[in-house]
């Protein structure tokens, strides 16, 4: 099945200039969004995690499935004053500006195997701080899966971590 054709690209958004690829269309087709989520679920399988990370809020959209089918736990990686109780968080550049991420403190064993799940990888700022944020918390980081890859705008360089997408658009 041809997953690329279930996605659209959005000219302008967010801003003049952005082709934007909106992954909705995707969700909405139940044949088309079930075969993503089985191709994803084979490629995080073979990194054998204990625990799937998603990232707010398309991430968890891919990651609590793939965990439910792999029979393994979800942790979710949000934005500020998200989450209750104890939290670790780190702050991290964008192009235009800063952005924080946090997870509850004690939602990752320190050695856990995890593998991190976003929609999207584009420059790598949040992917790359999601990935820094579980080491910091004491987490082997042994993957990072998107569904989709922007690879003209070289975020993979900015992952430092076993890195795969389902998809990939060159421009």
């Amino acid at each position: 099945m041809d997953l690329k054709a279930h996605i659209r690209g959005i000219p302008d958004f967010p801003k003049p200039g952005i082709l934007f690829y909106d992954i909705s269309t995707l969700l909405r087709h139940g044949p088309a969004w079930n075969e993503a989520v089985r191709r994803m679920a084979d490629m995080v399988a073979e990194k054998k995690p204990d625990v799937l990370a998603g990232i707010e809020s398309r991430g968890f959209l891919l990651a609590a499935p793939i965990a439910h089918a792999l029979g393994i736990g979800f942790i979710m990686l949000r934005k500020p004053r998200k989450l209750p109780g104890a939290v670790l968080g780190l702050s991290y550049a964008l192009e235009y500006g800063e952005d924080r991420i946090e997870m509850q403190a004690d939602a990752v064993e320190k050695g856990s195997r995890v593998v991190i799940l976003d929609d999207l990888l584009a420059t790598g700022g949040t992917l790359g701080a999601g990935i820094n944020l579980l080491q910091q918390a004491g987490a082997d980081v042994v993957g990072a899966v998107t569904l989709i890859e922007l690879t003209f705008l070289g975020g993979r360089n900015r992952i430092h971590a076993p890195f795969e997408s389902l998809l990939a658009y060159d421009d």
